[in-house]
């Protein structure tokens, strides 16, 4: 039994069975399997409210098999967005919808999840299919709300970019409400747990990086100053939150820049987290700067963060999950059978394939009925397989299945 099986005294193991497929339990949370569909930006809302696209989209990606399913990047105050397509939780009116969702979810099987955020210094961006800069006076001519961003220090993005407001002792201490606000109404909403976003350079993160923190009070200057806010909001939730449902931290472990956060900051904070109250962290990378804002500036291959992901698991004694070009199914296997994480997170590779979970579960044997499937699919996918069989074709290899449905 491999470390990755130990870690949470999860329970359910069966012998021969992928560990992708081994039930992870953490807390009072059961996840069937250890696929994770990431947190991705949509842009969709409307005024903070999930559109019809949102549910279209959500929905489908709990019926593609997927043990967790995170709600992307969602603000827990109106001016914090980063852009006007952003969904919020600020307000108990966005609980409702918030509920829909997540009820409609769970009839698939899937744990839910949502990644409440502040943009700090990144916020008035346009939507990333929109251009990704900063809004500007076209996007205001055509109806965009000016969001303004405020920071650790008044640093901006980058060249071009509005300088944000360096945040004073009372604007902090609203955001710290706030996110508490946020947490409480997604507990109402239903979700199973709460990823709090502390990556890529939105407003917890640029707290902890030196490249975006300049301040010289309790909350810049030395590494123990510059947790306190990502800390005193963990602990604050903690309190909240019921005893049995998990908090998960996604942290860019390490800003990819000199004079940035490191790796080694990254174990320290790690130990913290998990200290306050952190169950699990997801493991990502950059975002600070706009040079680095989508790690476009590295060479990215298949796996290239799972290191940060190890790391983080081995010296800092804490769950993780891995994420960044993890596309196929034996990938993700290895990863986990070398205890290198505890779940797999799977974004983009989500969205050119919804149903990347059970096709994984099909071509690795575990798999031979579409029994799991949302019923109006697996009654006529099992009505197509059996008509296959009848013709003397193999329905249940892999390879056939590829063929005839891709």
């Amino acid at each position: 039994m491999t470390a990755a099986l130990t870690t949470n005294g999860e329970e359910g193991w069966h012998e021969g069975r992928p560990l992708l497929f081994q039930p992870f339990t953490i807390r009072g949370v059961t996840l069937k399997n250890r696929i994770v569909v990431s947190p991705m930006g949509t842009y969709a809302a409307e005024d903070g409210r999930l559109t019809p696209f949102q549910f279209a989209h959500y929905q489908r990606m709990a019926m593609g098999g997927a043990g967790l399913v995170i709600i992307e990047q969602t603000f827990v105050t109106r001016a914090g967005r980063v852009s006007n397509g952003d969904p919020g939780l600020w307000a108990d009116s966005q609980i409702e919808p918030m509920a829909a969702l997540v009820g409609e979810m769970k009839r698939y099987g899937a744990r839910t999840a949502i990644q409440i955020s502040h943009g700090g210094r990144k916020g008035g961006q346009q939507r990333a299919h929109e251009g990704n800069g900063p809004i500007g006076e076209r996007d205001l001519a055509a109806g965009t709300e000016p969001l303004f961003p405020m920071g650790a220090s008044a640093v901006p993005l980058s060249d071009g970019w509005r300088v944000p407001v360096a945040m004073s002792e009372a604007q902090i201490e609203g955001v710290i409400e706030a996110y508490v606000a946020g947490a409480r109404r997604a507990v109402l909403a239903g979700f199973d747990l709460i990823e709090l976003h502390l990556a890529h350079g939105y407003l917890l993160q640029s707290f902890l990086s030196p490249i975006a923190n300049h301040r010289v009070d309790r909350w810049g200057g030395s590494l123990e100053n510059r947790m306190r806010l990502p800390l005193t909001v963990v602990r604050r939730l903690r309190a909240m939150l019921p005893g049995s449902m998990p908090l998960f931290a996604r942290l860019s472990v390490t800003d990819w820049m000199e004079g940035g956060w490191t790796e080694a900051d990254s174990v320290v904070l790690a130990r913290e987290l998990k200290d306050a109250g952190v169950d699990l962290i997801d493991c990502s990378s950059g975002g600070n700067m706009r040079a680095g804002a989508t790690n476009s500036n590295l060479a990215r291959g298949p796996g290239y963060q799972v290191a940060l992901s190890d790391r983080l698991r081995r010296e800092a004694g804490i769950p993780t999950a891995a994420v960044g070009m993890i596309r196929t199914p034996a990938h993700a296997e290895r990863i986990l059978r070398e205890g290198r994480s505890d779940l797999v997170c799977i974004g983009r590779q989500m969205l050119f394939d919804p149903f990347w979970a059970h096709h994984a579960a099909w071509e690795m044997g575990v798999e031979r009925d579409f029994a799991s499937w949302p019923e109006p699919y697996g009654w006529w996918l099992d009505k197509w397989a059996r008509a296959l069989d009848a013709s003397g074709e193999d329905p249940l290899g892999p390879e056939r299945f590829v063929e005839a449905v891709g």
